[in-house]
């Protein structure tokens, strides 16, 4: 019950783009919030950006303000990052995650994950 699978990642040069990709299914409730949180090696998984469900608002950390945006397409159940200006410091792990409610900032608020996907920025 619940599933999301993120895809997209990949190896990028310093100031190119990325799109993520993540597919949802079976979520027992409608219109959640769609976050996007990324893992560095050595760190922990921190919030990136989220979309509302209801409201369509957009929350984004600090680090990726006026870089990263994010959108979804209800008829395809998808959620998508866009990633430009990618810089080495957004190496890291990228999951993409569900919730009731209005998106927050903290990991254990979310009760659904995606496997991850890799995106590796080189200088």
């Amino acid at each position: 019950q619940g599933q999301l699978a993120e895809s997209g990642g990949g190896l990028v040069q310093a100031g190119g783009s990325l799109r993520l990709s993540c597919v949802v299914s079976e979520l027992p409730f409608s219109n959640p919030c769609l976050a996007w949180f990324r893992q560095a090696p050595g760190k922990e998984r921190s919030f990136v950006l989220g979309l509302d469900g209801t409201t369509d608002n957009t929350y984004s950390a600090d680090s990726v303000k006026g870089r990263f945006t994010a959108s979804r397409d209800i008829a395809k159940n998808t959620g998508s990052l866009q990633m430009n200006s990618l810089k080495p410091e957004d190496t890291a792990v990228y999951y993409c995650a569900a919730r009731v409610g209005i998106c927050v900032t903290r990991e254990s608020d979310y009760g659904y994950w995606g496997q991850g996907t890799q995106v590796t920025v080189s200088s």
